[in-house]
């Protein structure tokens, strides 16, 4: 791996055939995977971060970035896990030199070491309404010796493999259990299923009594069961929820006991294949920290936090019918009509779309937490009693 210079021409290649030139920055190199684009104004080193964009080439439309550098140390609660996982980055205006106390290196040095390659000073506003119009598809950054023709670079990128039908849960799921303990006594205890997990979830539940044992994406149900948990979590992750046989089986294992059931993003996919929905790739998907969805139960509008790019099919008007009771849609996004949620009514389980643990925010979903643990506490749930639906 060598150094990007300044000047150093970068292409970002489509599927396409579209070509974007720019300056190189972080590794030197090409780096493949699914171009998509992600809103939030802030939080750049938390999106990087997050395993749910393994394999997927982040277009930031915030016009500048890197100037809070790159904050490093386990004590910090910028990085959302221990690596880059996006395949690369392509960004507008790179900042020239970071301004904050707190940053330990730059933005470029730590793709460099990293090996994750970048481009700046593309036509991010451009490049996002493209991509809204045609939609998220493959794509290339190519810098350095990975130069060459158009033609042989486009190829290069037809050939990589897209999204659908991706089953990537080996690729970031923790290979040994690990646990972190509740903040203060110990309340609950819950099995959180790592399908690409960020480090926050389990510091907003250690902030309410719960001690989380985060287990690997091929846990059973015989290793859930001994560790005696109150609860179980499904994370969010990367990949197409069409994959997960196994896991769509678990759940539907912990729906048939009864133990009380939370899952985001990744999880509301797996828990909508369990109850018989089935999911769909969206077209340019959700990625940012500004997306409005409604909760129908109280009308409130919240702004949240998203990074998905398949969605649940499930009716948003009427109450379903499940082997597991009924299912009717707790959120729906505002500006498509995406299901944000699902919440069964018969057994102790709901789940949503978006990020209640947003970091780097927003914060109006945390109460979904809050939501889990009364879940939790709640003997009924345990029984055959079931719930009304919302009105």
């Amino acid at each position: 791996m060598t150094t990007t210079t300044p000047n150093a021409t970068a292409l970002l290649v489509l599927e396409d055939g579209r070509v974007y030139r720019g300056t190189g920055f972080g590794a030197t190199g090409s780096a493949f995977g699914e171009a998509v684009f992600s809103t939030g104004m802030t939080g750049y080193q938390e999106t990087l971060t997050d395993p749910s964009y393994r394999r997927q080439v982040v277009v930031a439309t915030a016009p500048q970035i890197g100037n809070t550098g790159w904050v490093a140390g386990p004590e910090q609660n910028d990085n959302e896990s221990g690596r880059i996982w996006v395949a690369g980055y392509v960004v507008r205006d790179l900042s020239p030199e970071p301004s904050n106390w707190r940053a330990s290196s730059s933005l470029p040095a730590e793709m460099e070491t990293q090996n994750v390659v970048g481009i700046s000073g593309v036509d991010t506003r451009a490049l996002t309404r493209h991509l809204r119009t045609a939609g998220a598809m493959r794509c290339g950054i190519f810098s350095g010796d990975a130069l060459s023709s158009v033609e042989d670079l486009v190829a290069q990128v037809r050939a990589q493999p897209g999204m659908e039908g991706a089953d990537l849960t080996d690729e970031v799921t923790t290979a040994q259990p690990y646990t972190v303990p509740a903040a203060g006594e110990s309340r609950f205890r819950v099995a959180a299923v790592d399908l690409g997990i960020k480090a926050n979830t389990p510091r907003m539940m250690a902030q309410r009594g719960i001690t989380t044992v985060v287990v690997p994406g091929d846990v059973t149900i015989e290793e859930i069961e001994a560790l005696g948990v109150d609860g179980v979590f499904l994370s969010n992750g990367p990949g197409d929820p069409a994959t997960q046989t196994e896991m769509v089986a678990l759940t539907r294992e912990i729906l048939a006991r009864r133990i009380p059931l939370f899952g985001i993003c990744f999880g509301n996919q797996i828990l909508g294949r369990a109850l018989g929905f089935g999911t769909y790739k969206l077209k340019f998907g959700h990625r940012g920290i500004n997306q409005p969805v409604l909760e129908r139960a109280s009308g409130r509008v919240l702004i949240s936090a998203h990074n998905h790019g398949f969605a649940v099919d499930a009716p948003l008007d009427t109450v379903s019918d499940t082997e597991f009771g009924r299912v009717q849609v707790g959120f729906v996004c505002l500006n498509d009509n995406v299901v944000e949620g699902l919440e069964c009514l018969d057994v102790p389980a709901f789940s949503v779309q978006f990020h209640p643990e947003a970091a780097a925010g927003p914060h109006d979903a945390q109460a979904l937490f809050d939501r889990f643990v009364a879940l939790m506490s709640d003997p009924s749930q345990r029984n055959d009693t079931p719930r009304k639906a919302s009105a």
